[in-house]
């Protein structure tokens, strides 16, 4: 192998040519990642006489967990399954105690979080108190206290001894569908002509690099094998729908199509709008349907694409106004930004390009309403910017 390769290769952890198979059967073990087989037990309950609702997240990686798991559950014989996604500019975050009042309304007898959860203890308990079951899966790591779901699958738990801690949450998703999968066949329950989970490998290989997840081994072969399937055009409509309209041709797609092309457009919806338009795109069978919501999809990604220059500029002449500390002071550890004409919607990706700017942690915020900011943070490699608000907080209440 040339040098020049294999210091490629060694910087990205590969260590033997067998470190470069990408085969569906080099995944890791979907029976290794802890309380899956409990959340196999809780899905089952729900199948025939329950009612499923799957609590997404409002960017591209909470938009297809929902979407395979919409897509999976309902042609492997669930009687009900719908879907909640929160909009940002009204619920904020995760499974919050007002988004369980929401989705009472629509009588569940299951809350599935996908891509969220692991912070939620008041809208878990909030549901729990309903008498509504809770399967969290999601990836993020967790504070020091963890909400008392029914069942919680998350390779980032502690104790976790899951080979992948880099799973995205589409990731997680899949692996419990391919459980849910398995414990069907196995049972003889699988309704005929049912698809396999690798069928939904599209979304996977979408979700996992549209949220920037390390790509380890075990994520390589899903976004491999997702790529091969939208090349050979079997992938949802919904994706060729946007390639189309980012000028991209599917039969030569590679991870940066899906990372610069369709990745942007999905999640403008959840930043300009309403992530549930992303979402039904990617659930859209018909190809003139997913056509028509893909085009919606490129209009809010053109608005935020000219709210986010606006803003960029904004914050970067404010920081270089600001005055480097004197010698003998100490250095600035991070910037706050804010602005009253700020979009809350965009203020996370300003805070990464301040970030990448000045290599420090930036949190931009936005008027939210009701006399209140929101704010996105961004940080560097090193430093989790969680733990450091989390230690602000403990000594300055």
């Amino acid at each position: 192998m040339h040098p020049v390769l294999q210091r490629i290769y060694s910087a990205r952890g590969i260590r033997s040519g067998s470190d470069l198979d990408v085969s569906l059967d080099k995944l890791h073990p979907v029976g290794t990642l802890e309380g899956i087989a409990a959340a196999v037990d809780l899905l089952l309950e729900h199948r025939v006489a329950g009612r499923v609702l799957i609590v997404g997240d409002f960017d591209a990686d909470g938009a297809t967990s929902t979407a395979l798991m919409m897509r999976a559950l309902g042609a492997w014989g669930f009687a009900s399954v719908d879907f909640l996604v929160p909009n940002r500019f009204e619920f904020g975050y995760g499974l919050t105690p007002e988004i369980v009042a929401l989705a009472a309304t629509r009588s569940p007898t299951l809350i599935v979080t996908v891509d969220n959860g692991i912070s939620s203890l008041a809208g878990v308990a909030e549901a729990r108190s309903r008498g509504i079951a809770v399967l969290i899966t999601d990836h993020h790591l967790p504070g020091e206290s963890i909400p008392a779901a029914d069942v919680i699958v998350n390779p980032n738990l502690p104790g976790s001894r899951f080979a992948s801690r880099a799973l995205a949450g589409v990731g997680v998703a899949f692996y419990v569908m391919a459980a849910v999968k398995r414990r069907l066949d196995e049972q003889k329950l699988t309704p005929a002509g049912a698809p396999g989970v690798s069928q939904f490998l599209d979304l996977v290989a979408l979700g996992t690099v549209a949220d920037l997840v390390p790509l380890d081994a075990n994520n390589r072969v899903l976004v491999s094998q997702g790529l091969k399937r939208i090349r050979a055009g079997r992938c949802v409509p919904g994706i060729l729908a946007l390639l189309a309209i980012a000028s991209r041709d599917s039969s030569d797609l590679t991870a940066s199509d899906l990372g610069f092309a369709v990745a942007p457009r999905l999640n403008a919806a959840g930043r300009i709008d309403d992530m549930s338009i992303g979402i039904r795109c990617l659930l859209a069978d018909d190809a003139a349907v997913a056509r028509t919501l893909a085009e919606r999809l490129n209009e809010f990604n053109l608005e935020r694409r000219a709210i986010e220059a606006r803003m960029q500029t904004d914050a970067l002449n404010a920081v270089r106004q600001l005055r480097d500390p004197s010698p003998h002071s100490l250095q600035r550890s991070g910037v706050c930004l804010f602005d009253e004409s700020w979009h809350q919607g965009v203020v996370g990706l300003v805070a990464s390009r301040v970030k990448d700017r000045i290599r420090r942690p930036v949190i931009a915020f936005a008027i939210a309403g009701d006399d209140q900011l929101r704010g996105s943070a961004r940080s560097v490699s090193g430093i989790h910017i969680r733990d450091v608000l989390d230690a602000i907080a403990a000594r300055r209440p």
